[in-house]
């Protein structure tokens, strides 16, 4: 079966012919932002290529998590927990949100060590975080097996359903006023002196003074067409969810082996600790130099492959005019076939960890892909070299939970009104004004 089950949104049948604002996008970034625009009163069109959460929106783990990020998300993402607690009411529709905590395990001195240093990020955000011993992680999970130094307990922290949320807060902005167009496919933006003018969707144009880059792993392809270099690769993560059993964790658990996150439904999401398989393409060589300090930090998690990806990617064109199709009309979905080694090893070693899980029954398996940058942090930023584009993009697996909060600070940055937090970090232009690129959180 290709990729989870999604809530199915049905789009818009009317392309509308003005808006204020065009979202290209309907991941959880691009329906988050369509849905704080559309509260805000603005027209928005919502133009998605394929069909709502279709993509890494639905394929991630579902944690919502401000532990153990990089600190430069930290603001954001605090807010971002406040948003989640009301979404459900906010949204009218089920999130599959919950306060369950997160536990990152530290199975040496070092580790705590460093986990223990990291927690100091939460001085003075009154959130519930704090290190467990292995006697008290024991007492907190007495099914688990693991033998651990102790474990940094962020109770704050939760979970939702990927294959959820996105829907429904495309759903809520659609009942604000944004039209949701899936299926449709923008092939570019139109200026006029200089500034956004419009989109050319394949449908037809629509009209709008500002556009919101947030298609995820494509916007580096999207945005090189109009000649804006936005130094992106991609990374695959794969999952696999259990059927529903009875005695495992409640809690999401980190340990670098495997990591397992309890769904609504009673089973369970598992994927490796830190593994991932990255195919070497042509915009690898393209961007190495950029992305080599963060490739000398974690290069041991990583498998790199050299394959027919490697030519598939290279026969996607880079430039193509309006009135063409564009490469989003040939690949509605990016599903591609997940590693079995890796998500095996994981259900392996969780098994170890917690023999409630022996039961557990695989129920499917899927993979998506990450976008990721340089230092592994999100771009939410005007792009100043057209006047009333913005970029969404980058999150670097962490963009699910840290949704909701990135679409009001897009919305904010949009609107030109006081942001959520300090945009400064997630500024586009740190990657060409000689600012240090540097990887500080590796998860």
């Amino acid at each position: 079966m290709p990729g989870p089950y999604v809530v199915p949104v049905h789009g818009d049948a009317d392309l509308p012919q003005e808006v204020d604002v065009v979202v290209i996008g309907g991941g959880i970034i691009g329906c988050s932002t369509a849905l704080e625009l559309a509260e805000s009163g603005l027209r928005v069109a919502l133009c998605e290529k394929g069909g709502i959460g279709k993509e890494q929106s639905s394929r991630n783990w579902g944690w919502v998590r401000i532990s153990r990020r990089d600190p430069r998300e930290v603001p954001l993402m605090a807010e971002a927990l406040r948003i989640w607690k009301g979404l459900d009411q906010r949204t009218g529709r089920d999130t599959g949100y919950s306060r369950a905590g997160i536990i990152f395990t530290c199975v040496d001195d070092e580790q705590y060590a460093q986990h223990e240093s990291w927690n100091r990020n939460l001085d003075g955000y009154q959130l519930d975080s704090r290190m467990l011993s292995s006697r008290e992680f024991a007492d907190l999970l007495p099914g688990s097996d693991l033998k651990l130094k102790g474990a940094l307990f962020t109770a704050a922290d939760g979970r939702a359903e990927p294959q959820k949320a996105a829907p429904a807060i495309a759903e809520a902005a659609r009942e604000r006023g944004a039209h949701i167009l899936t299926e449709c496919a923008v092939r570019g933006i139109e200026t006029s002196g200089g500034a956004i003018s419009g989109v050319v969707t394949e449908r037809g144009p629509i009209r709008c003074k500002s556009v919101v880059l947030a298609g995820g792993a494509w916007s580096g392809l999207f945005a090189g067409n109009h000649g804006i270099d936005f130094p992106q690769l991609k990374v695959m993560n794969s999952v696999l969810r259990t059927m529903p059993l009875e005695g495992g964790p409640e809690q999401a658990i980190w340990h670098k082996d495997f990591a397992i996150r309890k769904r609504q439904d009673g089973g369970y999401t598992i994927a490796s600790g830190h593994e991932n398989v990255v195919n070497i393409v042509p915009k690898s060589f393209r961007y190495a130099r950029a992305f080599l300090p963060a490739l000398r930090k974690e290069w041991r998690s990583l498998n790199f492959r050299l394959g027919l990806k490697f030519v598939d990617e290279a026969r996607i064109p880079t430039r193509w005019a309006l009135d063409e199709a564009s490469p989003f009309e040939y690949n509605r979905v990016l599903d591609p076939v997940p590693s079995k080694k890796l998500s095996d090893s994981a259900l392996a070693a969780a098994r170890r960890a917690f023999p409630a899980l022996l039961k557990a029954e695989i129920a499917q398996r899927w993979a998506g892909y990450i976008d990721v940058t340089p230092d592994a942090v999100p771009v939410i930023s005007s792009i100043p070299k057209v006047p009333g584009f913005f970029l969404a993009s980058g999150f670097s697996g962490h963009g699910f939970g840290i949704g909701p909060a990135a679409g009001r600070l897009m919305a904010d940055l949009v609107l030109n009104r006081t942001p959520l937090v300090d945009p400064h970090p997630f500024r586009f232009g740190r990657f060409s004004d000689g600012s240090k690129i540097e990887l500080i959180s590796g998860f």
